[in-house]
């Protein structure tokens, strides 16, 4: 029975360590992602230089709020690596920075009331989960204790 304990620690920390060693290799394809889109967004400057600036703004805005969902993703990589747990609030601002994101693309096209309203209605739940995932969290409850 002890040798079962031994053999199945070492297997556990075998595979934390693999784990680990994968996610500091996603870490550091997240942060070339990063970079690619930050030189896509100063590349995409040029477009102002054109005649349609309504639209190069509207790239502009996109690349930019495009940046801060991959950083959302980054901190939720970088919180799952030093506490060994996914933050549902860092998951949650993820999908909210990307759904604003379709949001500010929807100024510039035509949609129908449908899908703006399944829009707002998708925004205002995930508000109520981000609120529910603050007022219950872990660290919370424990440090309420």
């Amino acid at each position: 029975m002890w040798k079962e304990n031994v053999i199945d620690l070492k297997l556990t920390r075998f595979f934390e360590i693999s784990a680990r060693a994968l996610l500091s290799l996603l870490i550091f394809a997240i942060l070339l992602a990063i970079l690619a889109a930050i030189i896509g967004t100063f590349h995409d400057l040029r477009l102002v230089m054109g005649h349609d600036v309504h639209g190069a703004f509207r790239t502009i805005l996109v690349d930019v709020l495009t940046v801060l969902a991959i950083v959302e993703v980054l901190r939720t990589a970088l919180a799952y690596f030093t506490e060994g747990r996914v933050k549902v609030t860092y998951i949650i601002d993820t999908v909210l920075v990307t759904v604003l994101t379709e949001v500010m693309a929807f100024w510039y096209r035509e949609m129908n009331w449908e899908k703006v309203t399944m829009v707002i209605a998708l925004v205002l739940s995930l508000a109520a989960v981000r609120i529910i995932a603050v007022r219950y969290s872990p660290r919370r409850l424990r440090d309420e204790l």
